[in-house]
């Protein structure tokens, strides 16, 4: 026994233990390094080597990366969707290059944010909406599963009246009936996963480097001073009118609450080697994937803010382009391109946007199937549920363009950030406590810094969503048209409704985890079984294998009816 104890303080071995629903548990044996003999049978050295690195592992470094790239991309769209590009807008066209800086802090929370959340889904083999049904109770489950849905809901309607709008720009089509096509585009799309979930995260690249290509060529005409935006993104400045406002809105519209139970399921499709060291590795690649598709996307959204910021900031600007910049959006920025600019920028602008809300719209569905999947587990065939998502998510957007036409469309894309704002807490708390506790991710946990880190912006967003939905509230109680026994008859229903809102973000913030997902070793096992484990060597006669941990079929793949 004591020879048995030395020996665990060598090198490491993952085992796996399955924890029901096809997810695989990590765990961590430590081992003695070098060879070991069995009762049986002995290894040579090299032998073991082989064993403890699988054949991933052996792999040049960039052969591995790439086996990786993919769910950053797919990721990166919700900082890409027609809301975000809306609020660029407004920004550059109200404070031309003053909030760039914005827009790069947001990016890099975002990036940490994110990495939390792809670490948890690798680590736990489960993803978000997994873990908080295994961890709440069931009326708590439920609410945060409602939550959950209407974020895609909110999240879909910008990128589905984004695609209507970037329709209507190009082909005449009504907003009403783009609404409609995207729908059915977005379902034909996602059929090329029946092909393999690599050929959809390919379309999706190609569609962010689209768009990037039609930003950058908006750039290349309106040509914007250098030095003015370089200045703006280093150099932090709230000046003029509404640009606290501005830059709350910006930074609110960059973490969406669905994009976190997104990026921690779509990690799983991967196979990553069951190591200590391949699970850190695959932690590092989804990050350093994450980190350069995030890039692309911050260096879009300084495109589409330079644009605008160019355009509206001009010498020679009519008074009607002038009205549209005080009140632009998605669809009269074409027009005001186009004036500006000429024909080819506002085609160029319609291009973009509708690359933009054709591929969130896909990610949108792809959310919201993993989080209904998560939290009830439904058992039901996997088109029929895309089929269902996509449906509860298009008929806000396409009862409002009916009934309000482009100009009612515009203003639902509004409300809808104002809910994904509002929903932001009851993801991120989850995530931020999950990712911090050893009954979830056991040695995988994150490291003090990056706990105090985390929990500093986590608050810091929350902070600020809170303080723009309650400001924007009573500006809103303050302004309005209402009698006054209105606006007292909304007070008395929506005050109260805010204090339960900040007693959820409490209970969730200081409730204590109970339930443990993370499988310490077996410490009394047989003494056989004991040396094969140490040494890292496969049982003689047994079919058990320890390179590859299995991954996730059921997130690998969705496929139509035949």
């Amino acid at each position: 026994m004591g020879d048995l104890q030395q020996q665990e303080q060598g090198s490491e071995v993952a085992v796996s233990r399955s924890l029901g629903g096809g997810s695989n548990r990590i765990t961590a044996i430590n081992v003695e390094g070098g060879s070991t003999s069995t009762p049986q049978q002995s290894f040579p050295v090299n032998q073991t080597k082989r064993f403890v690195h699988s054949d991933g592992d052996e792999k040049p470094g960039w052969r591995k990366f790439l086996s990786y790239v993919g769910p950053g991309f797919l990721v990166s769209l919700a900082y890409l969707d027609p809301g975000n590009l809306e609020t660029d807008l407004q920004a550059g066209a109200n404070h031309g290059y003053e909030l760039l800086w914005v827009v790069l802090i947001g990016l890099i929370f975002a990036l940490i944010i994110q990495s939390l959340a792809a670490n948890l889904g690798v680590s736990t083999g489960k993803h978000l909406s997994e873990l908080c049904k295994a961890e709440y109770p069931k009326w708590v489950k439920y609410c945060l599963w409602l939550l959950a849905e209407i974020a895609v809901i909110a999240a879909d309607i910008p990128e589905v009246i984004g695609t209507a709008f970037g329709l209507n720009i190009l082909f005449k089509i009504p907003v009403w009936a783009g609404v409609l096509c995207t729908g059915l585009s977005t379902l034909l799309l996602l059929s090329l996963q029946r092909y393999g979930v690599r050929k959809l995260e390919l379309l999706i690249a190609i569609l962010v480097f689209v768009m990037a290509g039609c930003f950058f060529g908006e750039m290349s005409h309106v040509n914007p001073p250098a030095s003015g935006v370089i200045k703006g993104m280093f150099v932090p400045k709230l000046a003029g009118q509404g640009a606290t406002a501005d830059a709350i809105a910006l930074l609110g519209a960059l973490v969406m609450p669905h994009n976190l139970f997104l990026h921690s399921a779509l990690v799983l499709s991967r196979k990553v080697p069951k190591s200590v060291h391949g699970v850190n590795d695959a932690c590092r690649y989804f990050l350093i994937e994450s980190g350069f598709a995030l890039f692309v996307a911050f260096l879009i959204n300084v495109a589409v803010v330079s644009v605008s910021g160019t355009a509206c900031f001009a010498n020679n600007l009519s008074d009607d382009d002038h009205r549209r910049c005080n009140d632009l959006n998605l669809n009269s920025a074409s027009f005001l391109l186009q004036n500006v600019l000429g024909k080819s920028s506002s085609t160029l602008y319609a291009i973009a946007l509708l690359a933009s809300g054709q591929s969130s719209t896909i990610t949108g569905t792809y959310a919201g199937q993993f989080i209904m999947q998560g939290f009830l587990d439904l058992k039901m065939k996997k088109w029929l549920r895309n089929l269902m998502t996509r449906c509860i998510a298009i008929t806000p957007s396409l009862i409002v363009s009916i009934i309000g036409g482009s100009q009612g469309a515009g203003r639902l894309i509004i409300i809808a950030s104002m809910i994904l704002s509002f929903e932001l807490p009851f993801a991120l708390i989850p995530l931020l406590k999950f990712s911090s506790s050893s009954t979830k991710m056991g040695p995988y946990k994150n490291s003090i810094i990056i706990i105090v880190i985390s929990w500093i912006l986590g608050i810091g967003i929350i902070g600020i969503n809170i303080y723009y939905l309650s400001t924007a509230f009573v500006d809103w109680l303050i302004h309005n048209d209402l009698p006054k026994v209105g606006n007292v008859f909304i007070g008395i229903i929506v005050f109260p409704l805010m204090i339960i809102y900040i007693i959820a973000i409490i209970y969730l913030t200081f409730r204590k985890d109970t339930v443990v997902t993370y499988i310490e070793p077996e410490k009394n096992v047989e003494s056989d079984t004991q040396t094969w484990m140490e040494s890292g060597l496969p049982k003689p006669d047994d079919s058990f294998q320890t390179d590859v941990v299995p991954y996730r079929q059921d997130l690998a793949d969705i496929p139509l009816p035949k």
